[in-house]
C-alpha cells in the first residue's frame, strides 16, 4: 500500500492533488522578479548581492577523513540570507517535533513516535546544501527531512494523527512519511540503505547530474544489508552518500556496547569517509555539499558519519535516562545545542540582533501553532471499504480484482466494491 501511495506523491499527474504545500519558507527574502529590470536596478541588486556574502570559519575538528586527499575546506563563503535560512528551518523543525511530544502526550497521535530534537542541524544542513533533483531516504525519525523536502508542518502533523491531508493520507504513520524526491521515513531497520543505493543506480541510469543521500542510524550500521549495498555501489560506482547519523545510542544500548568498530566512517573499508560534527549546521552543511561534489563527479559511493545527539528517548515511549544519564544530556544541551551554536554565530557576525532573533523565534512558534490547529481540524478518513484499497496500485495502472483472503474478499476496481457481493 505505502509503496502505491509513493508512487502516486511523485507522478506527475498526481501534483495538484498532493496533500501537502511547499511551506517551509515562510520569511523568505523578497527575490526580484523582473528580468527586465533597468540598469540601475541590476547595478542595486549586484551590490545587495555583494554585500550579502559572509565568509565563515569553521573549527579545526569539524572533520576526520579516511581515504580522502582533501577534506572540506574550513573556510568557505555563504550568504546572511541562507545562515538565516537556516536557523529559522531549524527552529520551525523543533517547535514541529515538540508539538509532536504535546499531540503524542493528549492521545492525539497514537503508535510509534520518533523525535530528532537536537539532531536538526542535519536535514537542515543537508537540504541547504543539495538540489531538489537530489533524493533522500532515511530511517524512522524522518519528520525534520519531510518538511525540508517541501511538505508543510500542517500535512506532517495531520499524517502522525491519521488524518486525511496528512503526506500518505493518514495510511503511513510517523515512519512513513514522503515528500518530492523523498522516499521516507522507514520503520524497518536498515532497510532504507538498499533503496537509497537503487535511487543512485537511477540516477546514473539516467545520466542525472544528481545522488542519492541514503541516511541510517548507528544501530542500523551493523546490518548485512548496509554492507551488501556498499559493495554494489562501489563495483556500480554509484553516486550515494552514505550517511551514518550517529546519536551515540542505538534504542537504549550505546553505540560502545553494540559495534566492534565505532568509527562509523570507516566501515564502507573500500569507500573513502567523512566524520563531520553534526551538531554544527556549518560543519554538516559544508560537509554535505564536498559529499553532494563528489558523487556527482564520478568518483562514485561516499560514507559519511554525522556525529550528533538526541536529548529525547528513542521513541515516546522510551524516556530516555535509564541508560545514560541527566548530566550528560544537559551537558549537550548546553554545550553543543545546533540552534544555539548557529544564533551565537548569527549575533557574532553582526547578521542578527537578539530583537531580530526573538521575532523569527515568535514567527516559528505562531506558524507551528497554527498549523497544529489546522492538523488537528483535518478529517479522518471516511469509513468506507475502498479507501483501504486506493493506494495498492497508482490509478490506472490496477488489475481487474484483488483477491482477498477469501473469495468474497475479492476487490473489483471498475465495480469499486467486492467483486462477489452484493
Amino acid at each position: 500500500m505505502l509503496s502505491a501511495v509513493r508512487k502516486q506523491l511523485f507522478s506527475k499527474s498526481s501534483t495538484a492533488t498532493l496533500p501537502f504545500i511547499a511551506a517551509r519558507r515562510f520569511l523568505n527574502t523578497t527575490k526580484l522578479t523582473s528580468a527586465t529590470a533597468a540598469a540601475p536596478q541590476e547595478a542595486k541588486a549586484n551590490d545587495a548581492q555583494e554585500n550579502d556574502l559572509i565568509k565563515i570559519s569553521l573549527s579545526d575538528t569539524s572533520f576526520e577523513g579516511y581515504l580522502l586527499e582533501n577534506l572540506p575546506d574550513l573556510s568557505y563563503t555563504t550568504t546572511k540570507s541562507s545562515l538565516l535560512q537556516m536557523y529559522k528551518d531549524m527552529i520551525i523543525i523543533r517547535r514541529m517535533e515538540m508539538a509532536c511530544d504535546a499531540l503524542y502526550k493528549a492521545k492525539k497521535i497514537r503508535g510509534f513516535c520518533h523525535l530528532s530534537v537536537g539532531q536538526e542541524a542535519i536535514a537542515v544542513g543537508i537540504e541547504n546544501a543539495i538540489s531538489k533533483q537530489d533524493t533522500i531516504i532515511t530511517s524512522y525519525r524522518c519528520h525534520g527531512f519531510t518538511y525540508m523536502r517541501g511538505a508543510s508542518v500542517q500535512a506532517v502533523l495531520a499524517e502522525l494523527m491519521g488524518r486525511r491531508t496528512g503526506v500518505s493520507f493518514g495510511k503511513g504513520g510517523s515512519m512513513h512519511l514522503y515528500a518530492p524526491n523523498f522516499f521516507g521515513g522507514n520503520g524497518i531497520v536498515g532497510a532504507q540503505v538498499p533503496l537509497g543505493t537503487g535511487l543512485a543506480f537511477a540516477h546514473k541510469y539516467k545520466s542525472e547530474d544528481a545522488c542519492s543521500f541514503t541516511l541510517y542510524g548507528d544501530g542500523a550500521s551493523n546490518q548485512g544489508q548496509v554492507f551488501e549495498s556498499f559493495n554494489m555501489a562501489k563495483l556500480w560506482n554509484l553516486p550515494v552518500i552514505y550517511c551514518c547519523e550517529n546519536n551515540k545510542y542505538g534504542m537504549g544500548t550505546s553505540a560502545a556496547r553494540s559495534s566492534a568498530m565505532t568509527e562509523y566512517y570507516k566501515r564502507g573499508q573500500y569507500i573513502p569517509g567523512l566524520k563531520v560534527n553534526g551538531m554544527d549546521i556549518l560543519a554538516v552543511y559544508q560537509a554535505s555539499k564536498f559529499a553532494k561534489d563528489w558523487a556527482v563527479s564520478g568518483n562514485g559511493p561516499l560514507v559519511l558519519e554525522y556525529e550528533t545527539y538526541r536529548y529525547g528517548g528513542h521513541s515516546m515511549s522510551d524516556p530516555g535516562t535509564t541508560y545514560r544519564t541527566r548530566e550528560e544530556i544537559q551537558h549537550m544541551r548546553s554545550k553543543n545545542d545546533p540552534i544555539a551554536g548557529l544564533k551565537m554565530k548569527l549575533l557574532d557576525l553582526g547578521i542578527a540582533t537578539e530583537d531580530e532573533i526573538k521575532a523569527y523565534d515568535k514567527s516559528a512558534r505562531k506558524y507551528v501553532d497554527e498549523q497544529v490547529e489546522l492538523a488537528d481540524a483535518a478529517p479522518a478518513p471516511e469509513a468506507k471499504m475502498s479507501i483501504l484499497f486506493e493506494d495498492v496500485y497508482v490509478k490506472g495502472t490496477e488489475t481487474p480484482t484483488l483477491r482477498g483472503r477469501l473469495r468474497e474478499d475479492t476487490w473489483d476496481f471498475k465495480k469499486n466494491g467486492f467483486a462477489f457481493r452484493d
